[in-house]
């Protein structure tokens, strides 16, 4: 476990990056983990973390990755970008780093 600051705060992070508490998340966290892994986050980008942060609240899972595709798909167009896309913005796998950077638990960002 180790820490990051963000905006002057302490953030808890496990040894594998992802956060400790799903409250410490904000976009200025999200965009921490994104410059860790050399990545900035375009509005295609938000339009998933979004959409991730949002479905986690309301079912307490992650959404599966046709689930994410699925509804994000228009939206991401709509923003530039295409489904294929998807794989190719969140290049440390997909799913999970889109679940990693949206501050999600470690446990469920591996069943996505």
């Amino acid at each position: 476990m180790h820490n990051i600051q963000v905006d002057g705060r302490d953030v808890q992070l496990n040894d594998e990056g992802y956060l400790i508490n799903f409250e410490d998340w904000d976009r200025s966290v999200a965009e921490t983990l994104a410059a860790m892994d050399r990545l900035t986050l375009t509005d295609c980008h938000w339009v998933a973390i979004d959409f991730m942060r949002d479905f986690y609240r309301q079912y307490e899972i992650p959404p599966s990755s046709r689930a994410l595709l699925k509804a994000v798909g228009n939206r991401i167009y709509e923003n530039g970008c295409s489904r294929k896309d998807l794989e190719r913005i969140f290049p440390k796998g997909g799913c999970k780093h889109a679940c990693r950077l949206a501050g999600l638990p470690d446990a469920y960002c591996h069943a996505c």
